[in-house]
Parts: C-alpha cells; structure tokens; sequence
C-alpha cells in the first residue's frame, strides 16, 4: 500500500478489524519512511453492474459518484464523515442486493435520498433538487410542505 503522504511503497499494518457492517476491513497503517498514519478499507469487489442513466447511456457502476453526490449534498452540514461511509455502503448494499446486471440511475437516486432524509433534511433536499432537477422555488416549496406534514 503506497502512503498517501509521502508516496512511499513500504507501510505496514498496526491495526486489522472489521467494520461495525462486517462489509470490510479497516486498516490503520504507518508509513516506514515518513511515519504517517493513516486508515484503509478493504471491500470485497462485487460483480459488475451496469448504470442505466437518465438518457439511456450505460456506464460501469461507480461508489465515488456516489461519495461525490453525498459530498456535495453535505457540504457544509454537521455530518459525521463515519455516517457518509454509512450511507454509500448501505446505498452500495441495497444496489447489489437486487442481484441484477443493470440498474436504473433514478432507483440509485431513491436509495440515496431515502438515507439522506433520515440524516439530514437541507442536504436531502440540495441532493433532490439535482436529482429530480427542479427547476423552480415551486418545487422546492413543495418538498419542503411534504418534510413539514411527515414531521
């Protein structure tokens, strides 16, 4: 594993466990040359499956759009990193848990916001407003008015 600080090849493991999941192990590792420390997790790679997108193209099925999403639906709100790891995995669960080649963007976009809404209501609606693409305060107003009557 190649440090992420200094580029060196050379780390070693001080500590291996599970996640609280058990969907991966968590590494804590130390740099041999530079001393860093720093986290990695290992996931078993998963059969490949195919996103269909809203225009009908197919792309391989990638967890960083997923986390950049999140990211940016996040930015700024105190969220835990911890929980976002959270949410891509189960979103990243639900996904492979259907068992199927190919899977639909939008159902991707459900996974998410169901999670999104249970964490965070102003970052489940920035990632809803891209999502469903609203393009009016009408849109966003109506949103709001379902959170407010479900609360």
């Amino acid at each position: 594993m190649k440090c992420p600080f200094c580029k060196n090849q050379e780390t070693m493991v001080i500590d291996s466990r599970e996640t609280l999941d058990r969907k991966a192990i968590r590494r804590r590792r130390k740099c041999v040359k530079c001393s860093a420390r720093f986290t990695t997790y290992e996931r078993p790679e998963l059969t490949e499956i195919k996103v269909i997108k809203r225009n009908g193209e197919k792309e391989v099925y990638q967890r960083g759009k997923i986390e950049k999403g999140l990211e940016i639906a996040l930015e700024k709100r105190p969220i835990n990193p911890k929980k976002v790891i959270e949410i891509v995995d189960n979103v990243e669960s639900r996904i492979f848990a259907g068992n199927k080649e190919e899977i639909n963007s939008r159902q991707i976009g459900k996974f998410i916001t169901e999670s999104l809404k249970k964490v965070d209501e102003v970052a489940y609606l920035r990632f809803l407003s891209v999502y469903r693409s609203f393009g009016s305060l009408e849109s966003f107003d109506k949103e709001i008015k379902k959170l407010k009557n479900n609360d």
